[in-house]
């Protein structure tokens, strides 16, 4: 399809220079382009294409090339002194140099005024209909009978308005009265008056009465020594608890004229003239009608109220544990260097595992069929199998991890995998991967084949995702926000949450974007748990607060709670109960009823039911990590005094 004007606009000698949507440069830089090879076809249909048209001998006519990048461009705009009127033409896509009166009329547009020059926006109307009186009207025709008649309705309106004036309904309007209204500035101070009897009157505090400080002659206690007065010079006004010296005269004809008194009554009638007052109205409330009605905590059962169990064997602070998914074993790692593999039941110990270093974190794979424990050591995460529990599920782990196959090209990411040595087999250890940086945490989802890792590092390789099949590691983030504190994975969707120090972010793993940024409005964020309906989380903090979030109510905590005394090392969601717990450096474990409603209507329950104490302090710490028991209302703690505790 070909417009007229391309087959008349285009000269049989003229050539088709390379570029344009089919126009070429002309030897005379005057004339208008106006050949349109596309014709009434959309531009956009050859967006897609090297192309946009044909010329008269169906050839393709190529666009322009642009490979001018930024600097290119920043010398031809240092070089060309016409740059600044050069524009692009969308249709040709040729660079077309404005004219002198291209130029005038985009400045005209640009300041508000028309683009003809020669229109004239003011000149005089033409009065078509003109005011004056005309000889011969419009219309000839006489007037109704009606309009020498009285009307009937204005005749009932007025009647009305009679019999509303004889019945009083109606007042007449009373003459102003011509006096100037005034009142008494100073009648208020009768108390007789009008404005006196006033209820919002708020009289003016009186000034304190003088003491014995400002006796000519104060008893000795009164004085100030040499060393006082001193310190009271070296004082600040405003921090001075006298604004005067205290003096002895032998009499009171020797007192002097008061230096500071011009002084004080000018600010004591700043006082009184930029000082508001007003009175508020007292109301009288019972306290107890101000506490909310909560349930009594016999009425929320079941919840762990006892200690039951002490696990001994650690020589030094126990940082972190984790109970099996079937809950019948228990791992702990501690700052002697090894972790204890305990049975729950009779607090003994099955197995030691020397790791040789601080274990920062512990955590067992939540998956039914797999034996796993990682733990974070140093620079590594160690993957243990501990051989405990079914032989058919300590088999098939060894025969899982075996069966992977390494690339023919490995590829490069942040972590490398290690296979353990047969004297680490012994011990237990299956993989050991290491990464360069101290490990802080280790978590895993909650279908056991990817687990996420923190490290003590900066950038934005703080947070590292490793799935176990594939023996693969990833970043998932290209820049930080912080410094990461925690990672916990989402129980239902595929979400990652991140604690740093001022907040939680929650980012979708699929999409790869940040779907809601969490203010705690903490100094410090320490710990972190999301609950089991994956709707609420709980954060808690080195300032000893404990925040509520819901996730679909607000991105600000629906609760704060202030119970412990010092700062909170860890918190902890039960899996099937309605409980959540916290542990600090108090020494104690604060257990809380945490009832999530299938109603979205109705704001979860908060309710405190029992603190448990069983710890002792050391070196200033005291609970380090808590967690619940996967089938029963039983809470695991590990403190600083090198215990395990259980509470049921």
């Amino acid at each position: 399809m070909r417009s007229p004007l391309s087959v008349a606009a285009q000269s049989p000698g003229q050539g088709i220079q390379g570029g344009g949507s089919g126009v070429g440069t002309t030897s005379v830089e005057n004339v208008k382009d106006i050949r349109n090879t596309v014709g009434n076809v959309p531009l956009e249909w050859y967006e897609d294409f090297p192309h946009v048209g044909y010329d008269l001998d169906g050839r393709r006519i190529y666009k322009p090339l642009r490979t001018r990048d930024e600097l290119d461009q920043f010398l031809d705009k240092m070089d060309n002194p016409d740059y600044w009127r050069t524009v692009q033409d969308r249709t040709t896509g040729h660079d077309v140099r404005l004219t002198d009166e291209q130029v005038a009329l985009v400045r005209r547009l640009q300041s508000g005024q028309f683009g003809d020059v020669s229109f004239d926006p003011y000149e005089p109307a033409v009065d078509f209909f003109s005011g004056d009186l005309m000889v011969h009207p419009v219309t000839n025709r006489p007037a109704d009978k009606r309009s020498f008649i009285p009307s009937l309705v204005e005749k009932e309106k007025v009647s009305r308005m009679v019999h509303a004036i004889k019945m009083g309904w109606i007042q007449p309007r009373r003459p102003q009265d011509p006096t100037p209204s005034s009142y008494d500035l100073w009648a208020q101070e009768d108390p007789d008056a009008v404005l006196g009897r006033h209820k919002m009157h708020v009289p003016a505090p009186k000034l304190a009465l003088p003491g014995h400080a400002e006796s000519y002659n104060p008893p000795p206690e009164y004085l100030l020594s040499e060393d006082e007065r001193l310190a009271w010079e070296r004082q600040e006004p405003g921090e001075r608890r006298l604004n005067f010296l205290p003096h002895r005269f032998p009499s009171l004809r020797a007192v002097p004229a008061y230096g500071r008194f011009i002084q004080e009554r000018f600010e004591r009638c700043l006082d009184l003239y930029l000082c508001p007052r007003q009175r508020k109205m007292r109301v009288n409330v019972d306290p107890e009608d101000l506490i909310p009605k909560l349930p009594r905590p016999r009425d929320l059962q079941p919840f762990p109220t006892c200690q039951a169990l002490v696990y001994r064997g650690h020589s030094d602070l126990v940082r972190c544990l984790s109970v099996s998914p079937e809950g019948q074993w228990l791992a702990s790692g501690s700052d002697d260097g090894s972790v204890r593999l305990w049975e729950v039941a009779t607090a003994r110990c099955m197995r030691t595992v020397p790791v040789g270093g601080v274990v920062r974190s512990i955590a067992w794979n939540p998956h039914p069929t797999l034996c796993l424990v990682a733990v974070a050591v140093q620079d590594s995460v160690l993957l243990l199998n501990p051989a405990l529990g079914d032989r058919l599920v300590v088999g098939g782990t060894d025969q899982l991890l075996s069966t992977f196959v390494p690339p023919q090209e490995p590829a490069v990411q942040p972590a490398s995998w290690l296979e353990a040595s047969e004297e680490e087999r012994q011990r237990g250890l299956r993989l050991r991967v290491s990464h360069g940086k101290p490990v802080t945490q280790v978590t895993w989802h909650g279908r056991g084949d990817y687990m996420a890792v923190v490290l003590a590092t900066a950038g934005h390789t703080q947070v590292l995702i490793h799935q176990l099949s594939r023996r693969r590691s990833q970043s998932p983030f290209r820049r930080s926000h912080g410094q990461v504190q925690r990672v916990a994975f989402h129980p239902v969707r595929p979400f990652l949450l991140v604690a740093s120090q001022r907040g939680v972010r929650l980012y979708h793993l699929l999409r790869q974007e940040l779907t809601k940024k969490l203010r705690p409005n903490c100094k410090w964020v320490s710990s972190l748990a999301v609950h089991p309906a994956g709707d609420n989380v709980i954060c808690g903090s080195y300032d000893s607060k404990l925040v509520w979030f819901d996730l679909d109510l607000s991105s600000e905590p629906y609760r704060v709670l202030r119970h412990h005394k010092k700062a909170l090392r860890a918190v902890a969601f039960h899996a099937r109960y309605p409980l959540f717990a916290s542990g600090s450096d108090d020494g104690s474990i604060i257990v809380c009823h945490g009832m999530v409603y299938n109603d979205l209507l109705q704001n979860p329950l908060l309710v405190p039911v029992k603190v448990l104490r069983g710890h002792t302090l050391t070196r200033d710490l005291g609970v380090l990590d808590v967690a619940f028991h996967p089938t029963q209302p039983w809470v695991f703690s590990s403190g600083a005094d090198g215990t395990v505790r259980l509470f049921t």
